[in-house]
């Protein structure tokens, strides 16, 4: 199990908030590349201003550069049949992680899903963040959205893209390693398992790239079921214990285990605000109501809960002592439930920053003040009995999931 990496000084760090500026952003990035793109994703739709991205990779690769894609085979299990012609014709090579096969979910390894959106471009761009290939105004189970989900991801320049664009090269040839096992090609699998623990080559870029203004320090965590089980929640729990002033999160499904909770109560019990910032409004019975009875325990302490009900919640962000000298903030694709920290592929961008945190912390408190509703004790505990029903009945299914999936947490 390995401790969280150190961050290291010399990073440009840009926030983005929102599909349309992510895609924006990335196609602009790759109008410009000039050798090769991986990409990850846990969805990626072509509906709507998500097609810009799809149009994009479809352009690099008929320019002649090295296009990798990987997406989730629940969150993405087929292309359209107009696509997969279109990326085929172009050359853009497509996988797909874990394909669900006949038994499909039914089979508790298959829980292990790619949850993580990473992008790297040339080995000198950098992504990474919470955003699907997924139209803001758009959701594949509700339709059309009336306001754009709130989600975050960051742009990033510096030593992390070489971390990230290694995790990613990985992945990619143990998947091909498998797709050769499966063919009965072994020679061709054995080649690919062996360039999987390889160090692959990337772009260094030089120093007149890093214009515009350096971040003090930055790092990337992950979160896999080899290496790094626990890298990211032990990230959240150290800054959390290390909190003075003040802690913001905001997450979309939010069901913390007992270490995570302890630590919060914690540090509101020290004095420090504690606001949580969590999903308002119903998109899955598990994820809306498991996570309600936790509620109680968290109000009790003096924490703040304040559920975003202006659309869908999809952020998974965090703001420690913006204002401190030692200011702590991330970005990702890591929800604090068990899906996320016990059994899926994640990754997150943390930043030790100012004026970084600064920036996510006045978005996360506009949302908080203008866009929530506050979630108060003396209501909270008057609920209908139905809807406490409903919550027993999501928070014990997801008790039993985690016991089949022989988890702890």
């Amino acid at each position: 199990m390995r401790h969280s990496p150190p961050l290291r000084d010399g990073h440009q760090i840009r926030l983005i908030e929102g599909g349309q500026a992510y895609f924006e952003a990335l196609v602009s990035a790759l109008e410009q590349a000039r050798s090769q793109v991986h990409i990850e994703t846990y969805i990626f739709d072509f509906h709507g201003a998500a097609a810009m991205v799809a149009e994009a990779l479809e352009r690099a690769a008929l320019r002649g550069l090295r296009v990798w894609v990987v997406v989730d085979g629940v969150g993405t299990p087929g292309l359209p049949p107009e696509w997969r012609d279109r990326f085929t014709r172009a050359g853009v090579d497509w996988r797909v992680y874990s394909p669900l096969g006949t038994l499909g979910l039914l089979i508790p390894s298959r829980w292990r899903r790619l949850h993580r959106k990473l992008c790297v471009i040339d080995g000198q761009l950098a992504f990474c963040g919470g955003i699907n290939i997924l139209d803001d105004w758009y959701d594949p189970h509700h339709g059309t959205l009336a306001q754009p989900r709130l989600d975050f991801a960051v742009c990033a320049r510096g030593a992390l893209v070489q971390q990230m664009q290694e995790t990613m090269a990985q992945l990619w040839w143990r998947i091909q390693g498998v797709r050769h096992v499966r063919q009965q090609q072994f020679p061709e699998a054995f080649s690919s398992f062996r360039a999987a623990g390889l160090h692959l080559p990337w772009t260094h870029e030089d120093a007149h790239a890093l214009d515009g203004r350096l971040v003090a320090k930055a790092g990337l965590l992950l979160r896999d079921n080899v290496l790094n089980r626990s890298q990211i929640e032990r990230a959240y729990l150290k800054a959390i214990g290390a909190a003075r002033h003040e802690i913001v999160i905001a997450n979309a499904y939010f069901l913390p285990g007992r270490r995570l909770r302890k630590a919060l109560i914690h540090a509101a019990q020290r004095g420090v605000r504690v606001r949580l910032l969590l999903q308002g409004r119903y998109e899955y019975f598990m994820q809306y109501h498991a996570a309600r009875p936790v509620y109680g325990a968290l109000l009790a302490a003096g924490i703040e809960i304040h559920e975003y009900t202006a659309s869908f919640l999809h952020a998974k962000v965090a703001v420690v002592d913006p204002d401190n000298d030692r200011p702590w903030a991330t970005v990702g694709s890591s929800n604090l439930d068990p899906l996320s920290l016990l059994l899926a592929r994640e990754a997150n961008v943390v930043v030790a920053d100012k004026a970084f945190a600064k920036q996510l912390h006045q978005r996360l408190h506009l949302a908080i003040e203008q866009q929530s509703t506050p979630v108060l004790a003396a209501i909270y505990t008057q609920r209908p009995w139905h809807q406490r029903l409903r919550d027993r009945v999501a928070f014990g299914l997801m008790r039993l999931a985690l016991f089949l999936s022989g988890n702890r947490y």
